[in-house]
């Protein structure tokens, strides 16, 4: 079993920057890709990033590229998520998740994660 905990969220104002961390306990996550999700209010849980197992390999959605960046840190068994240029459509839970398998990696699809954490408030004001 694998236990994903989140981390950095908070309140920001829109331009300003957080970094969220992923930290996995319980087995290992290096051998598979990891994903950020987040869920606005009132609104379905969506694709953000997503890494392969080795990092070299990263994958956005349109909304965040540019401003977003996804890193792993295999030896620490985390995951990080490092936003800047905050909007306030930016707002919602984010979540962290371990593929299921090792295929698929970078999938925008919720099916293919198997382990998720329980979620880092993000709050951005204007």
């Amino acid at each position: 079993q694998v236990q994903l905990v989140e981390s950095g969220g908070g309140l920001v104002q829109a331009g300003g920057s957080l970094r969220l961390s992923c930290t996995a306990s319980g087995r290992t996550i290096s051998s598979f890709s990891m994903a950020w999700f987040r869920q606005p209010p009132g609104k379905e849980r969506e694709f953000v990033a997503a890494i392969s197992w080795s990092g070299g390999r990263t994958y956005y959605a349109d909304s965040v590229k540019g401003r977003f960046t996804i890193s792993r840190d295999n030896a620490k068994n985390a995951v990080y998520l490092q936003m800047n240029s905050l909007k306030p459509d930016d707002t919602a839970v984010y979540v962290c998740a371990r593929a299921l398998t090792g295929l698929n990696e970078g999938s925008r699809f919720r099916r293919d994660y198997g382990y998720w954490g329980q979620g880092t408030q993000v709050t951005v004001s204007s």
